[in-house]
């Protein structure tokens, strides 16, 4: 046994030293610990599970879809022969200019909704709202942004209500609330009489200040408390709905947005690139969501292309 002395640990005296590098190693843990407590303490998890005051408002072009929702209700008209071939390639050269820039161009979406307004004219409720089902299977179920509809879930999974806040057509905004199982939605109404579009709208197109009237509306209708609610979108036009609630995310934000975000220093993400999102003050538990959701989301739209 004596040669394998050397295999057993010779017992040493502490030197001064290693007193002091025990005592800072063990002094060092426990602060870290404290911290981590503090932050658990301060920074709850979000979205709140069980808060029933609270809700989530999501933009809809380029922020829980690529693109926008009118242009692609446009191609699906044209598919049905609902417009001239001049007219589709008005569509498409809109939808170029919102893909490339990235930011709504309000004389295109005036031009857009009086075009969408003129073809709508005479036709039935009902009967758009029977072929939104088919459009959205057919040119916008594979442009959802798989990170947005996870944060969607995430509230949904909390037991909050979430809505769509969108300038696009109130009965296209509902199907596509209800495909994604959202709450609802709030969108442009379009006038009819005995359930036959007029050609005109009911006031004015939901966009920037009327969003966040909207908003204002359905929480007073609610009872919701806004301090506690979240609102995502990509538009500095949607400043206003973001100001309103204790939450605001810029999601695939422009670039007036970006910065307006990081100066007030609002949640930020960006899902228009594969690499990691850029983020300003995430929430841990909806980062996580976000992953896992997004690749559930991924995994569901593979699928259904095969």
């Amino acid at each position: 046994m004596a040669a394998l002395g050397w295999l057993t640990p010779r017992r040493r005296s502490a030197t001064a030293r290693s007193v002091l590098a025990g005592e800072a190693s063990a002094e060092a843990a426990r602060k870290s610990s404290q911290e981590a407590t503090e932050v658990s303490d301060t920074e709850p998890e979000f979205p709140v599970l069980g808060d029933e005051k609270a809700a989530a408002f999501f933009d809809l072009d380029n922020t829980v879809m690529q693109g926008a929702a009118l242009f692609h209700f446009g191609r699906g008209l044209y598919k049905r022969k609902f417009f001239e071939t001049r007219d589709l390639a008005k569509f498409a050269w809109q939808q170029a200019w919102f893909r490339l820039a990235g930011v709504e161009d309000p004389e295109h979406m005036q031009e857009a909704r009086d075009s969408a307004l003129s073809i709508v004219q005479g036709h039935r409720v009902a009967e758009l709202q029977s072929i939104g089902e088919e459009i959205y299977d057919e040119y916008m179920a594979e442009r959802i942004w798989p990170g947005t509809r996870a944060l969607a879930q995430a509230h949904l999974d909390a037991g909050q209500k979430v809505w769509l806040v969108t300038a696009a057509p109130v009965e296209i905004a509902q199907v596509i609330a209800r495909r994604l199982g959202l709450t609802g939605a709030l969108g442009t109404v379009a006038e009819s009489v005995d359930g036959v579009y007029t050609g005109k709208l009911v006031g004015e197109p939901l966009h920037g200040p009327a969003k966040a009237e909207a908003v204002r509306a359905l929480a007073a209708a609610e009872g919701l408390d806004l301090s506690r609610c979240a609102a995502y979108s990509d538009s500095h036009n949607d400043i206003p709905m973001l100001s309103l609630v204790g939450h605001p995310y810029a999601i695939n934000p422009d670039t007036k947005l970006r910065k307006h975000a990081r100066k007030l220093d609002w949640r930020l993400r960006d899902y228009r690139t594969g690499r990691k999102a850029a983020k300003v003050g995430i929430p841990a538990a909806a980062g996580v969501g976000a992953v896992a959701g997004g690749t559930a989301a991924a995994i569901a739209l593979h699928r259904r292309r095969r």
